[in-house]
């Protein structure tokens, strides 16, 4: 069984709505509507007990006699047959004289605006995509709603054009390196035509992202490969300057002292034994090399001694050749042979 609410008509408003669905008898039922005319969407509505939409109404029929409600985050300005009042409504209940005043409420929080992406050059020839966002806030609502039309459209404008500024005038490195450097300018160059003639102050100003081309990318990165082996080389490099000066001094007393190296060589065969390797090594000792040494010494001094001594040896005597002795007269047919 459906039950059916049906308001009772009254002399301001009988406003019908479309006919409810037939009932079992197939007989439609009209409903009416108690209210008046500008009640809002609520007008037409059927409104039974206990429906959320019958307070509005009454906030409708409140409007009507000139109460009006401002938000604490609003205020209000009245416009009397088109001039403003000088004093602004206050956050609560107020009252306007429905024939003649027009209230308008401005909304006194912080904005956020998101800065849609420009594209632009830097100073240094690279041309890059930045986005942002804006957070700002009415201070005067007189100026923010007589100096300018809309200004949340005028800011945003705003911040387009100064962000397309701000990258004509910085580097990539800034951009990339020295986002507070570039925030704070930014802040600056919006708040500077907002503030003092639309009654609106940037709160702040942030820099999202920052779009690169591809080929802009992989120089960055062989860049940055080659910085990272630069700085490699260059602390390597340090650690053998370093190491070779302390090799130095470290010679330098083992010198003074034989016995030191003697001791370095025993503690370096322990290093040696600790790793279990299975190659055993002997270690000379370095009395017996020097002992070799200076055994060679007084050798390699007589051997020139015995190279610059004169030779006195005569060279051995020359056999002599025979005498040929020749006849005074040959018989006939005979030659000498030699």
């Amino acid at each position: 069984m459906s039950r059916h609410y049906h308001a009772r008509p009254t002399a301001l408003t009988r406003s019908p709505v479309l006919p409810a669905p037939a009932a079992p008898g197939g007989v439609r039922q009209w409903k009416w509507v108690q209210g008046i005319s500008n009640a809002g969407s609520h007008v037409g509505a059927v409104l039974g007990p206990g429906e959320p939409g019958a307070s509005c109404a009454r906030d409708g029929a409140a409007e009507v006699f000139g109460f009006k409600v401002i938000n604490q985050y609003e205020k209000g300005i009245v416009f009397r047959f088109g001039k403003m009042l000088p004093d602004l409504r206050q956050p609560g209940l107020t009252w306007v004289n429905p024939v003649s005043d027009r209230l308008r409420k401005v909304n006194m929080q912080i904005i956020v605006a998101a800065v849609p992406g420009q594209e632009g050059i830097t100073r240094d020839n690279v041309t890059v995509r930045v986005d942002a966002v804006v957070y700002y806030r009415v201070i005067d609502p007189v100026k923010a709603l007589i100096n300018v039309q809309n200004y949340t459209f005028a800011v945003s404008q705003v911040a387009q054009t100064s962000l397309r500024s701000v990258i004509g005038h910085s580097d990539l490195d800034q951009l990339l390196s020295e986002r507070d450097k570039v925030n704070a300018k930014l802040k600056e160059v919006i708040d500077a035509p907002t503030e003092e003639p639309w009654g609106i102050r940037v709160e702040r100003v942030e820099v999202k992202d920052i779009s690169l081309p591809e080929s802009m990318k992989r120089s960055m990165s062989r860049q940055a490969e080659a910085e990272r082996e630069r700085r490699a080389r260059i602390i390597s490099a340090d650690g053998e300057f370093q190491a070779s000066k302390k090799l130095a001094q470290a010679a330098t007393i083992m010198s003074a002292d034989p016995a030191a190296l003697q001791l370095r060589l025993l503690q370096t065969v322990v290093e040696v034994a600790a790793e279990k390797n299975s190659t055993l090594v002997m270690p000379v000792p370095v009395e017996l090399l020097r002992f070799f040494d200076r055994a060679a010494q007084p050798a390699a001094l007589a051997r020139p001694q015995a190279a610059d001594a004169p030779d006195t040896a005569s060279p051995p005597a020359i056999p002599a050749k025979p005498l040929l002795t020749i006849p005074a007269a040959l018989p006939n047919g005979a030659t000498v042979g030699t």
